[in-house]
């Protein structure tokens, strides 16, 4: 009898834009949750409305998962590209699921022990309902050979199709029994990876980056948003917009990022919670209006959630490559505050906590994301999103009433030891509150005075350092005393992480990771000191030019041993980092100096020095 491995598989559906790969993996996602298993799934799409290859991938287990990873188990093909494009990612003793028969050649398939199912799925498809439903059919049929229990997809297709009409819900799951019956008399308990729910299932979420982010944000009281619709940022203001009005967000779909960005820092002139979610084009046009708010002082919260560039680059796929971008970006010098969670959970804390810092510091706060933390979903635990743990902090924000007939005396830009001077908001009394984007005195008033531009610029930088202590401080995961140190931000934290535990567990080596969440301004000293007492330092990035290691050269003094960076738009996955450290399980490698450069690689890996 086959052995059999449960409840550690990946199963992919991959197809042409228009054929309805994302929401049918966001389906079945939703179906495998609900039995109390973990999942982490990574969609891939092109930038193109119909044709091109799409995929969605699905892993699946009973332990918490933060990355994707290969190989695959089921490969469900709604073209023949996706057999061609995937070969070599299936697991050999896996499986092809063919909703029709394609012309493919089937005999490198074999050759790997892996079965190629063709399967009438269409006929089903159209006899029970019409051609569209043939993904529900096909996902029915693949539920049938891991051995799920179809119920949880019927309870999933009735809520997201009765919506619509008990109908079509109806036909749906019609659809699915004849697939899965069909499935079970062909397919039998013979195919050696198994889905099998926990005989109690566990509550949990399943969320990505960018609805953690909105979450936050709601959460810490944003109550304006604004956006020119921008992959894959977009889903930010998506989530915003349609809550329902009690919740008091005023959404705005603007006619470009430079007007969006001028419409939260209107709305948070006024005193509003604001913000505006782009990616690296859009923050491109947005950066004047940055500069504007560093010099009124003005709270403002951007999200840049990162792809491939430059100009309209990679539009769908992931990078890290905005990080020295967004640190200097508006001409002239003035503080912002730039962090990057790793982790969905730290995703809903960055959405609320951005807005305190913001008008703690009265200065734009930058969120770094990417498309791969944005948009990938991962099961948590129902207490990982704790709003208990929200605070509301307005900074020196003093009511205007406090000020009441100082309509001379108030000073907006009052010079402070620490840079931040007290904020009342515009027609909430009599005060006269002056805001000007040239230089300008305590008042508001502008000036060229040098003496005064002098005092000024001290006390605006001045903020940087006062929010360096309030900065979070590196986080080491793993043995303290490990052979090799990965340093890493945003997310490429989750294949770290799965790396390392994966090279300690195997012995002969041992690893940490070293991850930074708030990347300006940097908590310097703790970061030399970190990275000092590492044996060796290798950084991992998703860009060419090794971004974070420039930063800490630039801000410590301290210089990597080696880096692995990659910018093909694809995310690193775990076995990926331990391949090219040469770590691979059973390759007998310690860990040591050595060359991480590799020809038959197409992206670039270097040693900083």
């Amino acid at each position: 009898m086959t052995e059999k491995t449960v409840n550690d598989l990946s199963i992919m559906i991959g197809g042409d834009a228009g054929q309805g790969v994302e929401s049918s993996g966001a389906g079945f996602c939703l179906a495998l949750a609900r039995t109390g298993l973990q999942l982490f799934a990574l969609q891939d799409y092109r930038s193109q409305i119909c044709g091109g290859h799409n995929f969605y991938e699905i892993r699946i287990s009973d332990r918490p998962l933060y990355s994707h990873r290969e190989p695959i188990h089921v490969l469900i093909a709604l073209t023949p590209e996706s057999v061609a494009l995937h070969l070599d990612s299936i697991a050999p003793g896996g499986a092809v699921i063919l909703p029709e028969k394609f012309e493919i050649d089937e005999a490198p398939l074999k050759e790997r022990g892996i079965s190629v199912d063709s399967l009438p799925l269409m006929k089903i498809a159209e006899e029970h309902g019409n051609r569209l439903m043939l993904n529900t059919a096909a996902l029915a049929a693949t539920a049938a050979l891991t051995g799920f229990p179809l119920e949880y997809m019927e309870q999933v297709i009735r809520e997201n199709f009765g919506k619509k009409s008990a109908e079509l819900a109806d036909t749906n799951v019609a659809v699915a029994r004849a697939a899965h019956e069909l499935a079970m008399e062909r397919f039998g308990e013979d195919f050696p990876f198994r889905i099998e729910p926990p005989k109690k299932a566990t509550k949990r979420m399943l969320m990505n980056g960018n609805e953690a982010i909105a979450l936050g944000a709601l959460a810490g009281g944003c109550r304006f948003v604004s956006a020119y619709p921008m992959t894959p940022g977009t889903s930010i203001i998506e989530f915003l917009s349609a809550l329902p009005h009690e919740y008091g967000v005023v959404a705005k779909h603007a006619e470009d990022e430079i007007a969006a960005v001028c419409m939260a820092l209107g709305a948070s002139f006024t005193g509003a919670r604001a913000m505006t979610p782009t990616s690296g084009g859009g923050f491109s046009l947005m950066v004047e209006a940055v500069g504007l708010a560093g010099m009124t002082e003005v709270p403002l919260v951007l999200v840049d959630a990162q792809r491939g560039g430059p100009s309209t680059g990679l539009p769908t796929r992931t990078e890290q490559s905005d990080l020295l971008f967004t640190i200097h970006a508006s001409q002239g010098e003035f503080p912002r505050i730039v962090t990057a969670p790793t982790t969905i959970e730290e995703c809903f804390e960055a959405g609320w906590r951005a807005f305190n810092l913001a008008d703690k510091y009265q200065c734009p706060v930058i969120i770094m994301t990417d498309t791969f933390l944005a948009s990938s979903l991962r099961t948590l635990e129902m207490d990982a999103i704790d709003f208990g743990r929200v605070v509301i902090d307005r900074g020196a924000t003093v009511k205007s009433t406090d000020v009441d007939g100082e309509s001379n005396g108030y000073l907006r830009f009052r010079f402070s030891d620490d840079g931040i001077s007290p904020r009342a908001l515009p027609g909430r009394g009599t005060a006269t509150i002056t805001a000007a984007s040239d230089e300008h005195d305590e008042t508001g008033h502008i000036t060229e005075d040098s003496d005064n531009r002098v005092r000024m610029m001290n006390k605006r930088m001045q903020k940087l350092e006062t929010a360096r202590a309030e900065m979070k401080s590196p986080i080491l995961y793993g043995p303290k005393d490990a052979d090799l140190t990965l340093v890493c931000w945003g997310s490429t934290f989750g294949a770290c992480r799965e790396a390392v535990d994966e090279i300690n567990a195997e012995g002969g080596s041992s690893a940490n990771v070293l991850r930074i969440i708030d990347l300006w301004p940097m908590r310097e000293e703790e970061v030399r000191e970190a990275l000092e007492s590492c044996k060796r330092r290798v950084l991992v990035e998703q860009n060419y030019t090794a971004q974070l290691g420039k930063l800490i050269r630039m801000t410590t003094g301290i210089e990597m041993d080696d880096t692995l960076t990659k910018f093909d738009g694809r995310p690193f996955s775990p076995p990926e980092i331990k391949q090219r450290l040469g770590l691979e399980a059973g390759s007998g490698n310690e860990v040591g100096p050595k060359d991480l450069q590799r020809a038959d690689q197409e992206y670039v890996v270097r040693r900083l020095r």
